[in-house]
């Protein structure tokens, strides 16, 4: 039997149309003993950037300025992560330093040149995160001395998904006080003094 279907109506694209952009709302405020999942940036529901580790850093720039971010996945053509770029990592020495050893000017230098490769990343498992707070994302940040954290997911052959990110600029947001990294607390209590003074 078959069934007869309908020509569903049309109308033009206006102007100034514009798109849904994946928005993840995370609570505006707060604390230290709240799930870490408060300050996760989760990427089944918001969009990973990446760009490719033979673009320059100037695109990588323009890109982190295009869609409001301070890291960039660096991906292969099958989206394999070889790396990740940070707004810290342009800003930093490795650029002059790469322009320097090898003779090439500031436009020329790569992402692969300067990003953080895959090798020296360390992640977090979504299993230790389940049962972990803001002030644990905090210590564990503080204690690496790092801006971000990735956190993964364990596939059924154990193989690796990223699923989110940590940020220290988001989470210093979310907490209404700045989170400095460089420096190392070791209890609960001197954060607390730490964020406290802030």
């Amino acid at each position: 039997m078959s069934r007869n279907y309908n020509v569903i109506p049309t109308a033009p694209l206006q102007k100034g149309a514009t798109f849904h952009k994946p928005r993840q709302a995370l609570p505006e405020q707060v604390g230290l003993e709240q799930p870490a999942a408060n300050v996760m940036t989760d990427f089944t529901v918001v969009t990973a950037y990446t760009i490719f580790p033979l673009e320059t850093i100037e695109a990588a720039r323009a890109k982190m300025i295009h869609r409001g971010v301070r890291m960039l996945l660096v991906v292969d053509d099958q989206n394999h992560i070889l790396g990740l770029i940070t707004s810290s990592d342009l800003t930093s020495e490795k650029p002059m330093q790469v322009v320097q050893a090898q003779g090439i000017r500031h436009s020329d230098v790569m992402v692969k040149d300067i990003m953080t490769p895959r090798e020296k990343l360390e992640v977090l498992c979504m299993d230790e995160l389940q049962k972990a707070c803001v002030g644990d994302i905090v210590a564990t940040l503080k204690t690496h001395g790092r801006q971000h954290a990735l956190a993964v997911e364990r596939t059924q052959d154990r193989s690796q998904i990223l699923r989110g990110m940590f940020s220290v600029s988001q989470i210093s947001r979310q907490l209404g006080a700045h989170v400095e990294t460089a420096g190392v607390a070791g209890t609960f209590a001197e954060l607390g003094i730490e964020l406290g003074r802030r």
